[in-house]
């Protein structure tokens, strides 16, 4: 009996010694409301983002400015984790899988191939896929919560068809590097004349002959992109927020714009290229589907053996594609047109939808059941057809270009905001 306790107070002194050894391995770095940052996560986002700028050949600042940029993003990616779970929004692995696969065939790959490389560039395969699938969830609370303050009047998408129009079949794109010199919600006075002084400084900074703004954005830009050395790739008038827009029209490669002063902070942009771009003739689909979504209820092999089965109604005649679509599509905005989507450029979709819609030539071809991030589909195509420029569809592609620019700057309203209101302590 005595030899039992010994023994058991030995496995007890063990556990608690391992224990003590991995809170000194990953300790807590900063409490995020009802979560926290570890330290193992803020160094493996610096390690991800030196790997990066050695393959790129981008220069970085020192350790401790990278460290305070990594812990600003996983501080915003720890609040939309938890937004994420509040609306209960999750990524399966199947629907994982099939993202996986199409990164993977983006890059001429199999998904083998694609885990092959990760281990061989020194990264975990399974830190590589949580990391894709916190990326998609953090990407869907995020459109999920920016979509619904995107407010759109009738005469903004009437000027933006007048420009349109006059910019003609050419259009001009622009590689822009971005600082933002930021000042909390609700600023001061004090706030906003400290945030222009230190942009007035980084602009001194830049105009040096040897200045290289990806290292400088690096060290000074609480921007989106900061730790991308401030890129915001190419974008055009249409697409760039409004305030960007206003600036860039006489820029030159190489020219630096700012400070300007927004609702965020103190805005430098250099124009790192100017393109032309000629606006090629857009295939448009038209195509209906219907949308089955798993649940606790309704397995996946379920809810793609239900579609199966409709495909196989379908095509014997004894069922119509849009009746089942009404009475079975969980797509509220397409199922009461019967499953109809209209006519839309298949880039606007995601990606398994606009692969399987790739396939389908003939009108009233069905693709098989597959998985996307929404849930099973089974997709009809109605018909396509090329460069109809409509008024109809000028509106469309107007409505679209100014969700886009209002969506990058409501992102950013939306993310101060959710700080704003959160309980956030770095631990020292």
């Amino acid at each position: 009996m005595k030899l039992k306790i010994i023994f058991s107070i030995l496995l007890l002194s063990c556990a608690q010694l391992v224990s003590a050894q991995q809170q000194e391995l990953d300790s807590v770095a900063v409490i995020v409301d009802q979560t926290v940052v570890l330290e193992s996560e803020i160094e493996e986002l610096i390690a991800t983002v030196k790997s990066n700028a050695l393959r790129n050949g981008q220069n970085l600042p020192n350790d401790r400015v990278l460290r305070t940029q990594a812990i600003e993003r996983l501080i915003t990616e720890a609040l939309q984790m938890q937004m994420a779970q509040r609306m209960g929004m999750q990524v399966s692995d199947p629907q994982l899988e099939d993202t996986i696969k199409n990164f993977a065939s983006a890059e001429g790959m199999s998904a083998e191939q694609l885990r092959d490389k990760v281990e061989s560039e020194g990264m975990n395969w399974e830190q590589y896929r949580e990391r894709i699938r916190k990326e998609l969830i953090t990407g869907e609370v995020t459109r999920a919560n920016v979509r619904r303050r995107v407010y759109i009047t009738p005469q903004e998408i009437t000027n933006m068809v007048r420009l349109i129009d006059e910019q003609g079949a050419n259009e001009v794109e622009y590689r822009m590097g971005h600082i933002l010199v930021g000042f909390p919600s609700g600023a001061s006075q004090d706030d906003i004349d400290d945030a222009k002084s230190r942009s007035e400084k980084v602009m001194e900074l830049l105009q040096k002959d040897d200045a290289d703004f990806a290292k400088i954005a690096t060290t000074a830009s609480s921007g989106p992109r900061a730790l991308e050395g401030g890129d915001l790739g190419w974008m055009n008038v249409n697409t760039m927020p409004t305030l960007f827009a206003e600036v860039v029209g006489d820029a030159s490669k190489d020219e630096l714009i700012g400070p300007i002063r927004s609702g965020a902070g103190f805005h430098i942009l250099k124009i790192i290229d100017i393109r032309g771009k000629e606006v090629a003739e857009i295939e448009e689909v038209n195509a209906r589907h219907i949308l089955i979504q798993p649940s606790v209820i309704l397995s996946e092999e379920r809810a793609e053996q239900m579609l199966k089965d409709f495909k196989a109604q379908v095509l014997a005649g004894d069922a119509d594609f849009a009746e089942l679509a009404r009475e079975h599509s969980k797509d509220p905005g397409s199922a009461a047109r019967g499953g109809e989507l209209g006519w839309n450029d298949p880039s606007i979709y995601v990606p398994a939808f606009k692969n399987a819609l790739a396939n389908l030539n003939q009108p009233d071809e069905l693709s098989d059941p597959f998985r996307s991030s929404h849930g099973w589909h089974l997709v009809q195509l109605i018909g396509k057809r090329v460069g109809d420029v409509t008024d109809k569809l000028k509106q469309e592609k107007a409505y679209q270009l100014l969700f886009q620019r209002k969506f990058g700057e409501e992102r950013e309203a939306w993310v101060r905001e959710m700080r704003d209101q959160a309980y956030i302590e770095v631990l020292e």
